[in-house]
């Protein structure tokens, strides 16, 4: 017999050991003839027979080793499309593909790209895809993991034996690639990865597009091809209703937990887009926010741990459902935003942590890999390859799943060195700062791509320190974002509206602060998730007062918020003020509406919705100064604050007065910029709200009496603890 292989490379094979398997096994030409042999490794077998494709027999091959190596001779042959009938060590007899066979399905402009850490449709290579390949059916699986020593494609299919699918490595990028016959869609994987010190590790794919569910950690094989979209009016009209200068007013969502079903199940997705979306509309919000739907392995957190960065949770669906959602939203003219986490990665075993035996997607010095206060992993953002794949996730979010937005979770976290450190537990950077330059690098790279690539999309940032220009172009020098969470504006604004109102003067500053930074950034004004957990209580319970003065309190802030410059976000339950706070492993508490208080509240958050979508100058110039004017902010002995905003047309304003103490305060008198006629048009104090029902009714008459700088003014009754909007008649 021709071509023996020596023991030691045998052995290698066997051993899982080989560094190129490929060169190995499949079939193969004998230097310097035109001979051919087959060679294969299938332990657990008892004999194999070569057919030709027509099915007639080539051959036994000869059994080299008792474990399952074997070898033909065919001697000189122009026919190299062969297939296994092969007979099992129980008996069974069964034919089959030789994976090794195949040829690469990376391209060489694939591995250049991959490479250099600058290949946009990564995920369309790596990861597990359904093809056809020389007119066989079956699954192509690529991994990057550059420092193994052996990778090979683990499932039911060989057994879980990692001897069996060794994947051929790609030494210039590092990727491993295989295509494997005979498997389809809803197969079961992981990669089992053998390190240089002989560990071997069973791994998630990191590009996976479907997982199992929890507590089971395997990948799923998964078609993304399959779905047929109805959105086509929204994606070529949404870069419209997505501009700065259109309402944007958020309802944020933690799937799991908005409604549960009897016995405290999920909701699935299709059964949430058949009750979440009608409720959605009929509040008013023009955008939906979701805490992280990407695959992770722990409930409690919420989603911010994240294993697999392209696949869809499978708590509730398949990806496919999540589409069906998310499809219905756009057809409903909701926006959709998913908050998305390249801040931080999970410890877990299957997970990215140390993924070839070596620190590849994190930094190995703990200094700058790992966040000690939530016990997760830190993103080498300076590795062009980790990079692109973060990059990747972001554009496959947007394209594949049609996500309007997304809202990059802890980046004050990414731009400083020294986030949550004390002195030594930190590296400066080359200049000796505690900027992390390569994540500023980074979060660029990925804001430029995520405009220039997805026409209509938008990018927000939770960033809660005074980073400038976050909310800026790169060109100018900013991060790029479009949208920044005001993190400041909510937490002052909190701490005034939870003292007592007869404290209140003293702290008159925290209501009026946030104008003189308010046009800095393209703000959000974020009442979220945050702001109702972990011993913070519900935004009902944070307001003062007795009953009614905390509905009445709570109603005021909103009327505040919804006038405030800046787009708007409010986390579930809040709209209707549930009374607890909130408990990711329950629905909200929906019995609470039978309740004429909270149902005041929620018919308070409706209106105003309708108010902010239905007048141009309340969102216009968010974010200009010209859309805003103060009438009167001094006014801390009684708590009241005046101002008028204003649309593009200078003509187009409305007064907002809002009143933080419990007296009702008639004959009170503000200026206007116009004489003639005005109408109170919202007031959080309407008894449809709960509230007691003071008002101005009819028509307001304009005085020529001067007053708050303003040639004309009119004389008002403000009810207490509220927010009352008045508009020019004409």
């Amino acid at each position: 017999m021709q071509n023996l292989l020596s023991k030691e490379e045998m052995e290698a094979v066997i051993n899982g050991d080989h560094g190129n398997v490929f060169a190995v096994l499949g079939i193969h030409r004998n230097k310097g003839s035109k001979e051919s042999f087959i060679r294969a490794y299938l332990p657990m077998s008892s004999s194999i027979e070569v057919l030709s494709r027509d099915g007639s027999s080539r051959g036994m091959m000869t059994k080299l080793d008792d474990r399952g190596f074997y070898q033909i001779d065919l001697g000189v042959t122009e026919d190299y499309d062969y297939k296994f009938r092969i007979t099992n060590d129980k008996g069974a007899v069964y034919d089959a593909e030789d994976t090794y066979r195949f040829t690469p399905t990376l391209g060489d402009m694939d591995i250049y790209l991959l490479a250099e850490g600058n290949h946009l449709d990564m995920y369309k290579k790596l990861g597990a895809h359904v093809m056809e390949k020389e007119g066989v059916k079956g699954v192509a699986f690529a991994v990057w993991a550059p420092n193994a020593k052996r990778v090979s494609v683990v499932g039911a299919f060989n057994n879980w034996d990692g001897r069996v699918d060794v994947m051929r490595k790609h030494p210039s990028c590092g990727v491993w690639d295989i295509f494997i016959p005979g498997i389809g869609e809803g197969e079961i994987y992981k990669y089992e990865i053998k390190t240089n010190s002989n560990n071997i590790f069973l791994k998630a794919d990191p590009v996976a597009f479907y997982s199992e569910r929890r507590p089971n950690t395997a990948s799923v094989v998964y078609d993304l091809n399959h779905y047929e979209w109805h959105d086509n009016d929204w994606m070529n009209y949404r870069s419209e209703y997505n501009s700065l200068d259109k309402p944007m007013s958020i309802y944020e969502v933690h799937l799991g937990s908005w409604r549960r079903k009897d016995g405290n199940e999920y909701l699935t997705y299709r059964e949430l887009a058949d009750h979440l979306i009608p409720y959605v509309q009929n509040m008013g919000f023009t955008h939906v926010e979701f805490l992280p739907l990407a695959e992770h392995p722990l409930d409690a957190s919420w989603g911010y741990q994240i294993i697999g960065m392209f696949a869809p949770t499978s708590r509730f669906g398949t990806p496919d459902d999540l589409r069906y959602m998310i499809d219905k939203f756009h057809q409903a003219g909701i926006s959709v935003i998913m908050d998305w986490v390249p801040a931080h990665f999970p410890k877990d075993a299957h997970g990215l942590n140390e993924f070839d035996g070596t620190h590849l997607y994190e930094h190995a010095d703990p200094r700058k890999g790992e966040h000690n206060d939530w016990g997760t992993k830190i993103y080498n953002y300076g590795r062009s390859e980790v990079a692109n794949f973060l990059c990747c996730s972001a554009l496959f979010w947007l394209k594949e799943f049609h996500i309007d937005g997304l809202r990059v979770d802890a980046v004050a976290s990414m731009l400083y060195l020294d986030y949550s450190r004390k002195a030594g537990e930190w590296i400066p950077n080359q200049y000796g700062g505690n900027e992390n330059i390569e994540a500023i690098s980074f979060l660029r790279r990925m804001n430029e791509l995520a405009y220039s690539q997805v026409n209509g999309a938008v990018t927000v940032a939770e960033e809660s320190t005074a980073w400038p220009m976050v909310s800026r172009p790169t060109s100018m020098g900013g991060l790029g974002f479009g949208y920044k969470w005001n993190m400041g504006w909510m937490n002052d604004t909190l701490r005034y509206i939870s003292h007592e109102p007869v404290h209140r003067k003293y702290h008159h500053g925290m209501l009026t602060f946030g104008l003189l930074y308010a046009f800095n950034e393209n703000f959000i004004l974020p009442i979220s998730h945050d702001e109702v957990v972990h011993g913070k209580g519900s935004m009902l319970s944070k307001m003062p007062g007795d009953e009614w003065q905390k509905f009445a309190n709570l109603r005021a802030y909103y009327g505040f918020m919804y006038t405030h410059p800046g787009k708007k976000l409010l986390f579930m339950g809040c709209e209707f003020g549930q009374d607890y706070e909130w408990n990711s492993e329950e629905g909200l508490r929906w019995f609470l509406l039978d309740y004429p208080m909270y149902r005041g509240m929620q018919n308070c958050v409706r209106d105003l919705n309708l108010m902010y979508k239905g007048n141009p100058c309340m969102y216009q110039q968010d974010f200009d100064y010209r859309g805003f004017e103060w009438l009167d902010h001094s006014n801390a002995d009684d708590s009241v604050i005046s101002y008028i905003r204003r649309g593009y047309n200078y003509n187009d304003f409305m007064i907002v007065v809002c009143n933080f103490t419990p007296v009702v305060r008639h004959n009170y008198r503000i200026g206007v910029p116009e004489g003639g006629d005005y109408q109170e048009i919202f007031n959080s104090d309407d008894v449809n709200y709960w509230g007691s029902g003071v008002k101005n009714e009819g028509v307001i008459h304009s005085d020529n009496q001067g007053c708050n700088y303003k040639p004309f003014s009119i004389n008002i009754t403000l009810p207490p603890l509220s927010t009352i909007i008045i508009k020019p008649l004409r």
